[in-house]
Order: structure tokens, then sequence, then C-alpha cells
């Protein structure tokens, strides 16, 4: 679906999205918990979908009312092929999970998933001796278990949610386990899925992000959890605001651990209007002036970073490039040349993209099916000398569903 956007002005308050990472850790947990858990806020975009599918297809019985899933699981396995979609955080984590039963399972995705790199996995789940194979590197993986427990040794310099896998299911193996992990980036993702892990009874022990002991035969205890707002989505709401606004986004807690939290540092530094209250942020339009922000921890901040540089008068630049490579697209060439058909000069030095603001001016921009490209298209969009045309915008429901409905509620012109 294309969309079109026109420069307009922001007012009001709006909810944040509940986040997808928490909603598909939450999932996870439910499905190993052996009774009900009730997972209040859930997100409903098709990241978490494709979680709940997969509960199902492993034995969890999901029920979907107004504002909440409730998941009994423990049940036996219901079927032996699973679809992540196009969910990299699914394959990852469940990978692990599906290994824990006595079953050749396979795993298969779509789109952009197809050609992530599988090895990690599959060299992961080899070294704790389960049987696993992929197709070159890629998908589908086919995975006989059952997982046991054992040592095992990961880089985590490409993505941490492999790791967040072993930590859901090792800890159900009958057996100690221990995984010892190389340069790991995301640390935040991590301390959310510990936080997850504890409040469903489950005990893992860390020497610097560098070495997990995880005691085997533990049961998860079903919990009633509720899901933070997603700094991520919000993430891009703060940015509208403060390009062409004056809103709240309310449900983003201060306190979290999710990495995107750092966007506040962000728009400090950069000179936004911010006031940042106990369970929401108001922002207004600022005077931006251009920052330099390492996103290497948050990776997925560079499309609503890119959108904020684009209207700070000067050079602003942000380190982490090489976080985004393997993402729905090629996430750093496709910023740099669907912005610069909107009038913004980005080149990329080593690991640092480096964003030249000026004036935005409208144009024809594809999204090439990543979620994150099409909302900061449209947020940059808002304060453009003229419309902006977004090409296949409709992959945000990926993580943000009611995106566009969002901004139109805030008073953007949206039109479809």
């Amino acid at each position: 679906m294309d969309r079109i956007i026109m420069p307009s002005d922001l007012k009001g308050e709006i909810q944040a999205p509940p986040s997808k990472s928490m909603t598909q850790r939450a999932i996870a947990a439910s499905l190993l918990s052996g009774g009900e858990s009730i997972i209040l806020n859930p997100s409903a975009c098709d990241d978490s979908l494709a979680a709940i599918s997969i509960a199902s297809a492993l034995g969890a019985t999901v029920v979907s009312e107004p504002g909440q899933l409730r998941i009994t699981g423990s049940g036996g396995i219901k079927e032996n092929q699973l679809n992540c979609g196009e969910s990299g955080l699914a394959i990852r984590m469940f990978s692990p999970v599906a290994a824990l039963y006595d079953s050749e399972i396979v795993i298969t995705g779509t789109g952009s998933l197809t050609k992530r790199p599988m090895s990690m996995v599959e060299d992961a789940l080899k070294q704790l001796g389960v049987g696993c194979k992929s197709s070159d590197g890629l998908l589908p993986l086919w995975i006989k278990g059952p997982l046991k427990g054992g040592s095992c040794r990961i880089d985590g310099s490409l993505s941490s949610q492999l790791l967040t896998g072993l930590l859901m299911a090792l800890p159900v193996a009958v057996n100690d386990s221990e995984v010892i992990v190389e340069n790991l980036k995301s640390r935040p993702y991590i301390d959310m899925t510990l936080q997850v892990l504890e409040r469903f009874g489950i005990r893992i022990n860390k020497t610097d992000y560098s070495r997990f002991s995880i005691p085997g035969s533990q049961i998860y205890q079903p919990q009633k959890f509720e899901v933070e707002g997603d700094w991520s989505g919000g993430a891009f709401l703060l940015v509208a605001g403060a390009i062409n606004g004056e809103i709240t986004v309310k449900g983003l807690r201060p306190d979290s651990r999710q990495s995107d939290k750092a966007i506040l540092d962000v728009l400090d530094r950069a000179g936004a209007r911010t006031t940042i209250m106990e369970n929401s942020v108001s922002v207004k339009k600022s005077e931006l002036k251009p920052f330099y922000f390492d996103a290497t921890e948050s990776p997925d901040l560079f499309p609503p970073l890119v959108a904020l540089a684009a209207y700070c008068r000067g050079i602003s630049t942000i380190k982490g490039v090489s976080r985004l490579i393997h993402k729905e697209s090629n996430r750093s060439a496709t910023l740099v040349n669907e912005f610069l058909k909107m009038n913004v000069k980005i080149e990329t030095q080593d690991d640092d993209m480096i964003i030249t603001g000026g004036k935005i001016t409208g144009a024809e921009v594809c999204s090439h099916g990543d979620h994150r490209i099409a909302m900061a298209a449209a947020v940059a969009a808002l304060a453009s000398s003229s419309r902006v045309i977004i090409r296949d915008s409709g992959c945000v429901a990926k993580s943000y569903p009611e995106f566009f409905k969002d901004l139109r509620d805030l008073g953007a012109m949206v039109y479809e």
C-alpha cells in the first residue's frame, strides 16, 4: 500500500504502541510455563502474531481477548513446521526453544528473513548436542532435540537475539549450562530478557555479559505480565513532535530497560524541548542542533535519528552502521538512497553515518519492505516543502500497525 504524507503540524496525546520485543519474550516464557499466564497490553503487530502462531504450534493454548492474551503452556507439540514470518527475534529465540522437543522441527520464514544468516543458530545448537541443519547458512532450519544442556560459545557482535533464545530454553534443559559470549552488542535487550525470565521465576547468573551460567531443570512459573510501551515505536512519535508538533506520548516508562529509551538522550543533545514524566514524554517543536550519538547498542534508532538529523542545522554523526546490514533491508544503503530523494545528504565512513541537515523536499520514496524506513520517511515528511509519497508503506504492520492512524489522530494529513 502507498501513502501520501503532507506537511502537517502535530498536536495532542497518543498512547505508545506496546513493545513487540517484550511481547514476544513474554509469549515464549508463557509457552514454557506449566499453567495459565496472562499478558496484558500485548503487541498485535505481525512479529507478535508470528510468536503466537509458533507458541500454539509448540503446544500452547492461546486465547486472544481485548487488551490481553491468555496462554496455557506445556502442552504437547501440535505442528512440526514453524513459520516465523519476517521476525528475526522469533527465528533466533524459538530455535533453541524448539530444540527442547524430542521431535524433528522445521523452521521457516518469509521475505527478508530468508536472506538473513542462520549459521550462528546452527553452530550453537550443534555445540549443545542438538541436531541442526540449515540450507547453506540460510532458512529453513531443521532441528532435532532434545536439548539437554551443556556449554557453547557464540558471537554476539551481529545480534543478541540468539543469546535470548538460549537463555529462554536452557533453564528447562535437564543439565546445567554455560554460554560464553564474545563481543556482545545490544546489551539492553539481554537486560530485558533477564527481566522477563526473573518475573517467570527463572535464575540466570551472568559475569560481565560474557559468561552466563544457567542451572538446569528449572520450572517456569505462570505470571500476569504487563507489556511496556515500546520505545522503538515511540521514538518516531517523539522525533515527529520535535520536528513539527507539540505532543505527549503516553505509556513510555523512563525506568525501562529498553535500549531505545536512549532517544531521550539524543533529543536532549539536539536541543529538543522535552518534558519527562512517570509514564509519558512530551516534546515540542524546537530549533534543532546537530548531534553525535553511538547507536551500536540501539541500532533500531537509526531511522528516526536520520529523520531528526535531517532537520538539524549542521552535520550530525551516528555511529554503529555495521549493525544495519542484516535488517529488513540493507538499512544503511536504504537510508542513504531514500533520504537523498528528499534532499538529505547522507554519507557513511567506516562505522559512522554522517547526515547534513537542510531543507527537506517532497519526493517519492520506497520503504523496500522495511517498516522503520517507512516510518522514518513519514516523520521526515511532516515539515517538508511538499508531499512525500511512500511506496509499500503497509510494511509498518511488522512492528507498529497503527502508526499511520496515530499520526492522523495527532493531526497529520495522511492519504491512501
